[in-house]
């Protein structure tokens, strides 16, 4: 299993924390409220944790035609030349947006985007894929979000594209506590 993988396993491993907590508890094993307990803590930290695992680490490094950046789950190396799909990913945290680019290329290695530099470098790359599509190619499927943040489209995917991920992000994360604490509740 490469190290992606185990890191996407651990993400998951710790939502279902307190589904786990739940037999524990009624089985006998442990307090009837450590499934809320776990629901807490396994919220936060997989939504610290799962935005994380493919985002740029300093240092990275930059060639012609590949961005290579350290991640949480090791190096990574992404080919410019043969990206397949571009993704923006929205999070939020203390009133603000974050946003990283999800760039997978045709052998399926993905990155996640944050800096100016790297921007700079996939933007050149999408524009030269459509100069190529226009002659015939196949492209890369870029989303409108992306497009919008990278430049390439105007701003107005950028709007509704934030205010759809603040609304999932928003009603994931009831619709996860409310079972959390039904099970704990029980």
């Amino acid at each position: 299993m490469t190290r992606a993988r185990r890191g996407s396993f651990l993400a998951v491993t710790v939502l279902l924390l307190p589904f786990g907590g739940y037999g524990l508890a009624r089985a006998g094993l442990v307090p009837d409220g450590t499934p809320i307990a776990l629901g807490l803590l396994s919220l936060i930290a997989g939504g610290v944790l799962l935005p994380a695992l493919c985002e740029e680490r300093a240092p990275f490094r930059h060639s012609s035609s590949h961005l290579i950046a350290r991640t949480l789950t090791g190096e990574r190396s992404v080919d410019l030349n043969r990206i397949t799909t571009v993704r923006l990913l929205t999070t939020f945290s203390y009133g603000s947006a974050y946003r990283t680019l999800l760039v997978r290329d045709a052998d399926g290695v993905g990155l996640g985007i944050t800096t100016e530099r790297s921007r700079g470098k996939l933007r050149r790359a999408i524009e030269k894929a459509d100069a190529n599509a226009a002659r015939g190619s196949a492209g890369p499927r870029v989303s409108r979000a992306a497009r919008a943040h990278l430049g390439l489209a105007p701003g107005r995917g950028l709007v509704g594209h934030t205010v759809l991920a603040f609304l999932v992000l928003t009603v994931s994360a009831s619709l996860y506590m409310a079972v959390v604490l039904r099970l704990g509740g029980r």
